[in-house]
């Protein structure tokens, strides 16, 4: 294995001065730092990566903690990270904790000292308390997070406003009868679309029927499961509106099995856009999230603050738009 040691040895100058050129430093000239480049290529030399993170206290790493890793949504967010990241000269470490407390505790237990800062994704609102023990030890980025995470930099979604928007869309093309299918009783995003749901029927003059609200996990198996619940009411709705397109696209399946047209038999939307629901039979009418950008936005909020040191913390907004495909009929956007 070639060393520090060979390369100062074949470019003729000492051990320090390959240090320095390799960490940037200055105080080196050009045709030194030329002359070591050239003969740490020769001879097929790299540093020690947990030697140099030693020496200058970072790890050029970001940690990317996500509930899950499964699904169009976490892997469009970690193309986001990673486009930014590499831009920058980072890698990323991933893991998922599923939103459990002790599933958190041991992912942060092993970045620890591995990373320069961290992107937590953590809508469940009882797992994000034991996030507060991270304030102040280095820098986090939460997505997603509610109210109780202002100490840190946030970036949320317009979940509230999207929900209410699609819904309203239903509401103007005449349907009176709107089941939700809704996320995680503890999931924040969850909390905020069936508020949104909730805004637009009461906007709209339409009182809301606990009969139409069904409990989902954000799966396709609990959009399935849900929709065929929702078949068996008496009078049955006219239309769906899922917390996200997962869920949605189970409900589209569960139709289909029961013979039902989409739209002319039951209306479906969903929430996110993820890239699969354009290509659904029929194109599936969605709340749009620039999932990848929200990724993006996250990396360089965490790499902001690695630049700049210590500021006020940050909270911004992701924006929302429709998307209406032949889902849910009406004019195509």
């Amino acid at each position: 294995m070639v060393t520090i040691k060979d390369v100062a040895r074949e470019a003729g100058v000492s051990v320090a001065t390959v240090s320095r050129v390799w960490n940037d430093a200055a105080f080196v000239s050009p045709e030194t730092r030329q002359r070591v480049a050239a003969v740490a290529s020769r001879l097929g030399y790299s540093p020690h990566g947990a030697a140099r993170s030693l020496i200058t206290r970072t790890t050029h790493a970001l940690g990317v903690l996500l509930p899950d890793l499964y699904g169009e949504f976490f892997s469009e967010i970690i193309r986001g990270i990673d486009h930014t990241a590499q831009r920058a000269g980072y890698h990323i470490l991933v893991s998922s904790s599923h939103d459990s407390k002790d599933e958190i505790d041991a992912a942060l237990r092993s970045m620890r000292g591995r990373v320069d800062g961290m992107i937590i994704m953590s809508p469940d609102l009882e797992a994000q308390r034991t996030l507060h023990a991270l304030q102040g030890s280095f820098p986090v980025v939460l997505l997603n997070g509610g109210a109780e995470s202002r100490a840190f930099d946030t970036i949320t979604i317009e979940n509230h406003e999207g929900a209410s928007a699609m819904v309203g869309h239903l509401v103007a093309h005449g349907h009176r009868r709107i089941a939700m299918i809704g996320g995680p009783e503890r999931n924040y995003d969850a909390a905020e679309r069936l508020r949104g749901y909730r805004t637009a029927l009461g906007d709209g003059g339409i009182a809301l029927d606990p009969s139409l609200l069904f409990r989902g996990d954000f799966s396709e198996l609990s959009g399935h499961r849900a929709a065929r619940s929702l078949l068996e009411l008496e009078p049955r709705p006219t239309a769906i509106f899922a917390a996200n397109d997962s869920m949605a696209i189970g409900a589209l399946s569960a139709l289909r099995e029961s013979g039902l047209r989409v739209p002319e038999d039951m209306a479906v939307a969903g929430f996110d856009d993820i890239p699969l629901a354009r290509y659904m039979n029929p194109p599936l009418s969605t709340v749009h999230v620039d999932i990848a950008k929200l990724g993006e936005r996250a990396a360089t909020l965490l790499l902001s603050s690695l630049q700049n040191g210590e500021r006020q913390p940050q909270q911004l907004q992701l924006s929302t738009t429709l998307v209406i495909r032949s889902s849910c009929g009406g004019p195509v956007s």
